[in-house]
């Protein structure tokens, strides 16, 4: 089956790549093929080239709840090879992508002879947050339910979206569980990116870029049961209320990312210091 039947002809998407020792991330149209490529355009250009590796955020989602809640929402990481470029277009094959719907995957692509990539670094506990209160809330990202997580993962980065609650310094808080591929990857290199999805805001024709804040900070953990993880907890369920179960299970854990600054999509990430984290 190809994925344009799931996800349309027309999507955005997320992209993220590294360039030498340093991260690239991209927010582009997407136009999935019948052949399960991506026509990608960005509007202020791109530095890729043909053989590069990079990773995607892919969903059907207008980020509207109105229009949302009457699709049925299919998301995926794919991870790509370049394949073409041309101007402000490229095209990727793909690698490996698995979609999903909620938690079960419909479709599986992989090349012959793909397999994750080896990852000998070893895990260490995640900082914990120095946080004694929770900040001033982003009243502006009410509505902007999900952003996407990049982590940096062998070979190329790791994308996963995510429920979020935003600070007005644009600090995110967000969960997850010890036996995720994205906790492991945090305790393995801390650093990473967040991408706020905020179409549910500010959404204008033509507008790719505006819609989206992306920020670079580094993980901590904030400490189960403790009096700033109950107020973050309220807060965090007040905005995104679906997410009441998951704070159920006692090894939950919740990540503090401090924005250490917003980034430019296509701008390369200077602080990213990831040499050793691949």
């Amino acid at each position: 089956m190809s994925l344009v039947t799931y996800l349309g002809k027309q999507i955005l998407g997320v992209l993220s790549a590294y360039r030498q020792d340093d991260v690239v991330i991209h927010i582009c149209g997407v136009y999935p093929q019948h052949d399960n490529r991506l026509r990608l355009f960005f509007p202020h250009g791109h530095a890729l080239q043909q053989g590069d590796l990079a990773t995607i955020h892919l969903d059907n989602r207008t980020g509207v709840d109105e229009f949302d809640s009457s699709i049925r929402v299919y998301r995926a990481s794919y991870k790509g090879r370049v394949q073409a470029v041309d101007g402000d277009w490229a095209v990727l094959e793909p690698r490996e992508c698995m979609l999903l719907h909620g938690f079960t995957a419909v479709e599986n692509l992989r090349e012959p002879g793909y397999d994750y990539p080896a990852d000998p670094r070893p895990e260490r506990p995640v900082p914990l947050s120095t946080l004694a209160s929770l900040p001033p809330i982003a009243g502006r990202d009410r509505e902007n339910k999900v952003g996407v997580l990049i982590t940096l993962a062998p070979e190329q980065p790791h994308t996963t979206v995510l429920a979020f609650l935003s600070t007005e310094n644009d600090d995110v808080f967000l969960i997850t569980f010890p036996e995720t591929f994205k906790s492991r990857q945090l305790k393995r290199n801390p650093h990473c990116f967040f991408v706020m999805d905020e179409r549910a805001t500010f959404t204008f024709e033509r507008a790719i870029e505006w819609n989206y804040t992306i920020i670079e900070g580094q993980a901590s953990l904030v400490p189960n049961g403790s009096a700033v993880f109950e107020e973050i907890r309220q807060a965090f369920i007040d905005k995104n209320p679906w997410e009441m179960p998951f704070f159920i299970r006692e090894d939950l854990e919740m990540y503090h990312i401090r924005c250490e600054r917003l980034l430019c999509p296509g701008r390369p990430a200077a602080q990213a210091k990831i040499a050793d984290g691949r």
